[in-house]
Formats: structure tokens, C-alpha cells, sequence
């Protein structure tokens, strides 16, 4: 046989190969780890020598001066529009203490800075109750904010949750304790886990297992521990307390707003059965505090159809050192990075101020939409307060009419809430955010014409103008505040909630500033 012809039969057969190998494209494999780290431990300081560059991108996160347009990590007062930052920011919701007013959100609101300052912010912040021995929170406040949970689950059970939030803040080290890396990985492999017991109750009520789960969703699923709205359940519905996702209808916005007319225990006529975080103090409404439903926007939007991850976008890879690369463990916005490299991972063909404009874009447009839902909001409560207090003659059926009004400003409001408490001004999901916005506009507005018919109309002229100048949105109010003649007679709403007595701070961060009284 001729040389020529060997050669190009050994080709042939190299180009088999080569073709071969192409199409038999293997799985990703994740990294196989082994540490001496018992699987109790909690400590983030214990992980350092072994993954001491992943330690150093975490540590990033005590970062608290950047801000991108909507957002960062400067813990400014989210009502606040008029002053500069680190107070204020020109994008503040200047409605949030009349709209939570009665509610601890109403005392103190903040932009969150990184995950590493979780443990001093929550110690810190006034919606806890820092001047008496109790924090009129339940213990369940600690479930986002440290991965100790692990701990005093497994010593408390289910008896942990109902406990007083106060009653574990001499236990804590504000940094070492903080979110970290045992709230998503096992300290002896670095496998992926959940520490979330809502998270683990509800993936074993759809019967799955989180260690069976692709990995994919695995990655989704360790920020959606905490990146979601939940629930603390009512005594009697369950562990008291206990966090809870409402989920079981499903994790669009009406779907969870049916899951909460079924799983309370308010006896209030109309609302029977519901669930209730509170009543608001000028419109008698039973009322709904969303959370940060991050999850449950993303889980349908254009990148979690798509199979994109929370961790591609705010943990996308790096290379330190020279060396292969990692998950970068600075938790953060992909806006902060002038080359939107993390977006660029996917949209190799389109530039970074071209990506960066399309986010503000989206961004802008539901903006505008959840400054006039937060508007109308504020109107539903104001036109119910009105007819609550109308003494003329009344429509037939006024009583029903209230309950209307109430279940409409009730619904109008959480749904605006959950545009307002997630985390990206709508990128995560559009069009979800934009619906759920009009939504919330159409039930606002219906709580006000029909708070305005059980007035027997009397109310309509007040309420066709600014709202502004008929409720000044309030700008400063805290439990010291609270404490003041001066303060209450401030804002014509403050006489719907009650004048606390004069007291001097008891806890300072983990600390306790006056000792605890003879048999508390």
C-alpha cells in the first residue's frame, strides 16, 4: 500500500476520533472536597485556611460605599428623598412609615449593605425593640442572618422559633457569626445545602429532596433560602412562629395572596381565617408586609427560564492569583462592574454600556409604576379612614362596603410591597413586576371608589386631589420619636397609634446596657 494512502486512512482515523470526542461533550463536574471542619461548624473564620481565596472575595462584602443607579450597599433610609446620602437617595419611597405606620417596618427601613453586616444591622435596627427586655419580635428574626441557626434549631426545635429575639443577642459574634459560608455549604465537603428550614418543610411537601435536585437548582435554591417571601404562622396553624413560605398555590403574586386567606387565624369580620401581620392603625385594614421575593420573580423571568442562575450573575467566576477559577463570593450587583463581565458571559456580541442601558431601561419604567402604586396606596387608606369616620347617612350596605374597600386596599398593597421589596426594580422579572404594579394601581384604586360610595360620595372631592398635600408623607419616625409629645402631634396620623412611655436603650448591638430586672 502506498505511503500516501496510509497516511490519509491514519488521518481519517484521527479526525474519527477527534469528532468523536467532540460530540460526547461530559458533565461539569463540582469540585470534590475534604476538610478537617466538623459539619457543625459555623464560624466563617474556620473556613479561611482552607479556601483562603474564596475567603478573600467574601470579605468584599464589608463594602458599603458603591451604589448603582437603583441601589448598593449604602444603608441610606429608604424614605428618604431629601437628604443627600448615606441618609438619603434620590430613588427613596417617601410613603413607607404611612404605609407600614403600626408596624415595626414603620420605626426604621434601610437599603441592605452586604451579607457580612447582616448580624450588626439586624442588632442594630430599630424595627427590634432595643429599649425593653423583650423584643416584641419573635425569635424566627434570626433565620436570614446567621448560619448559628444550624445550631439552636437542632438544640430548640420547633420551640425555637415562638422565643423572644432578645433572648440570643449576648450569643452571637457580630462578625464571625454572620451569613456565610455555612449557610450554603457542608463544612467537611462543601457540598451545596440548605440550613433554611422553610426551604427543607416545603421542598419535602412536594416530595423532593434537595440533595436530588439538578444542580442548577441547587444554586437557585441557596439564595432562595432567604430571597423570598414568607410568613411567621400563626399559634394553632403550626409551630408558633415558624417561617413559612406560601407557596402551595404557587409563587406568582395572586397565587400567594389566595395561600394567605386560608392560613391565619384573625376572626375580623370579612377576613376570617386570614392571615394578618398587622392592622393598619388609620384604615382598620389587616395587612400584608412582603418580604424580598427575589425567587419567586426570577424563578419565571427571562433569566430562570432560561436556566440562568442566581450565582452566573452575582457570583460569576474569577481568577485570583494566577490561579483556575472560582466563584466569586462578593455578592453583588454585576452593574458594579464597569465591564458587566457577568452579563457578558451570555451576551458576548453587545457592549457593556449597551447591556447597562437596557437594565436601566426596565428599571426606569418600573420605577415610575411603583411610585404611583405606592401613591394610590396611600389614597386607599385615606379614603377608608374618611368613611370610617363619615356620620351621615349611610349606604345600605356599608358595612360590606368597608370590608370591600379594606380587601382591595389590603390586596393593593401587598402587591405593590412585593414589587417594592424586591431586590432589582423589576430586572429579574419585567413583566411580572409591571403586572403585578398595575394590578396593585387597579385595586388601590378600587379600595378608594369604594370607600368613597360607602361615604355616600361625601369624600370625593377631598380625595380627587394631590395626596401629598392631603397625608404629607412622614419622614421621620422612630420608637424614641414615639416617646414624644411633640413628635405625635406631628403628622395627623400619629393619633392613631399610642404615645410610648420614656426609656432609655437597654440593648446596644449584642450588648446589654442595663441589667436585666429581679425575675425577668
Amino acid at each position: 500500500m502506498p505511503r500516501s494512502t496510509i497516511l490519509i486512512a491514519l488521518l481519517a482515523a484521527l479526525c474519527a476520533l477527534a469528532l468523536s470526542a467532540c460530540s460526547e461533550v461530559s458533565e461539569p463536574q463540582t469540585p470534590v472536597f475534604k476538610t478537617d471542619l466538623a459539619e457543625t461548624e459555623n464560624k466563617n473564620s474556620k473556613f479561611k485556611p482552607d479556601f483562603p481565596l474564596h475567603y478573600e472575595t467574601y470579605l468584599r462584602n464589608n463594602e458599603s460605599e458603591i451604589m448603582t443607579e437603583y441601589g448598593g450597599s449604602v444603608a441610606y433610609n429608604k424614605n428618604d428623598g431629601v437628604n443627600p446620602l448615606p441618609e438619603g437617595y434620590k430613588y427613596a419611597q417617601p410613603y413607607l412609615k404611612n404605609l407600614w405606620l403600626g408596624y415595626p417596618f414603620s420605626y426604621e427601613y434601610r437599603a441592605a449593605r452586604g451579607h457580612t453586616y447582616a448580624m450588626k444591622d439586624i442588632l442594630h435596627i430599630d424595627r427590634l425593640d432595643r429599649y425593653n427586655e423583650k423584643a416584641g419580635l419573635p425569635a424566627t428574626c434570626w433565620n436570614c442572618k446567621t448560619p448559628k441557626m444550624n445550631e439552636w434549631v437542632a438544640e430548640y426545635g420547633d420551640d425555637f422559633w415562638a422565643k423572644d429575639f432578645n433572648e440570643f443577642r449576648e450569643q452571637v459574634d457580630l462578625d464571625d457569626d454572620t451569613i456565610g459560608c455555612a449557610n450554603c455549604h457542608n463544612p467537611t465537603n462543601m457540598e451545596l445545602r440548605l440550613y433554611s428550614e422553610p426551604l427543607k418543610v416545603y421542598l419535602a411537601s412536594q416530595g423532593k429532596e434537595f440533595k436530588d435536585l439538578p444542580r442548577n437548582d441547587q444554586r437557585a435554591l441557596v439564595c432562595g433560602q432567604c430571597h423570598v417571601e414568607y410568613y411567621f404562622t400563626d399559634e394553632g396553624m403550626g409551630a408558633a412562629k415558624k417561617p413559612v413560605f406560601p407557596w402551595t398555590e404557587g409563587l406568582d403574586p395572586e397565587e400567594m395572596y389566595t395561600y394567605y386567606k386560608s392560613h391565619g387565624i384573625t376572626t375580623t369580620p370579612g377576613f376570617e381565617g386570614h392571615f394578618v401581620d398587622w392592622v393598619h392603625p388609620v384604615s382598620k385594614t389587616p395587612m400584608l408586609k412582603a418580604q424580598h421575593p427575589e425567587y419567586e420573580f426570577w424563578h419565571n423571568g427571562v433569566h430562570g427560564a432560561a436556566g440562568v442562575s442566581c450565582s452566573d450573575c452575582h457570583m460569576s467566576y474569577t481568577r485570583l492569583d494566577g490561579k483556575k477559577k472560582i466563584s466569586n463570593h462578593h455578592w453583588t450587583s454585576p452593574l458594579k462592574d464597569p465591564d458587566m463581565k457577568a452579563c457578558r458571559q451570555c451576551h458576548t456580541d453587545k457592549s457593556p454600556e449597551y447591556l447597562r442601558e437596557r437594565v436601566l431601561y426596565t428599571q426606569h419604567k418600573v420605577w415610575d409604576q411603583l411610585m404611583i402604586a405606592q401613591d394610590i396606596s396611600v389614597k386607599a387608606h385615606e379614603a377608608i379612614r374618611m368613611a370610617a369616620e363619615y356620620a351621615g347617612d349611610k349606604p345600605a350596605d356599608y358595612d360590606q362596603l368597608m370590608i370591600d374597600a379594606r380587601e382591595m386596599c389590603r390586596k393593593g398593597q401587598f402587591f405593590w410591597d412585593l414589587v417594592s421589596a424586591e431586590n432589582s426594580v423589576g430586572f429579574h422579572n419585567p413583566a411580572k413586576a409591571l403586572d403585578t404594579l398595575a394590578r396593585s394601581q387597579q385595586f388601590s384604586q378600587k379600595a378608594v371608589d369604594t370607600a368613597i360610595k360607602a361615604a355616600s360620595f361625601t369624600t370625593a372631592q377631598a380625595l380627587s386631589g394631590d395626596i401629598r398635600e392631603l397625608v404629607p408623607p412622614i419622614l421621620e419616625h422612630s420608637r424614641k420619636l414615639q416617646q414624644s409629645q411633640e413628635h405625635m402631634a406631628s403628622h395627623a396620623w400619629f393619633k392613631y397609634i399610642p404615645l410610648l412611655p420614656e426609656k432609655e436603650l437597654m440593648w446596644d448591638e449584642n450588648k446589654r446596657l442595663i441589667p436585666p430586672s429581679p425575675g425577668s
